[in-house]
């Protein structure tokens, strides 16, 4: 693994490691680390599976960041910068090759922030 891959991981699951008393830690390795609900589902398609709230894993490539949130609630897509939007993947994934710039880090973070806020309105965490 290159050292950029590296520090992108490391970047991102700080980011996310900070919600990990709100969430619960699903998978937490030298490639992946994923935060899910601490209680079950409330969609009878997860049955009673916990919803994945986010996860930042390492792939051949690039460093993926998941916020699946994002998915769940258009507002929060709105609120992307067109930087970080040359960044996504699909709907909630976002793709970096080397660490964030300092911006896409706070961004991301907010983003982030934004988003249990969302999932504690709900109250799916």
């Amino acid at each position: 693994m290159n050292s950029g891959r590296a520090a992108a991981f490391a970047t991102l699951k700080i980011i996310l490691a900070k919600h990990a008393n709100r969430l619960a830690v699903r998978a937490d390795t030298s490639a992946e680390y994923t935060l899910t609900a601490k209680s079950p589902s409330p969609f009878p398609e997860h049955k009673g599976h916990p919803l994945e709230f986010a996860s930042v894993r390492i792939s051949k490539s690039y460093v993926s960041f998941h916020l699946m949130p994002v998915y769940m609630n258009s507002a929060l897509g709105q609120t992307i910068s067109p930087l970080l939007q040359k960044r996504m993947q699909g709907k909630t994934c976002f793709n970096f090759r080397n660490e964030p710039e300092p911006g896409l880090i706070a961004e991301i973070s907010a983003l982030t922030e934004a988003a249990l806020r969302d999932w504690s309105q709900k109250q799916w965490v």
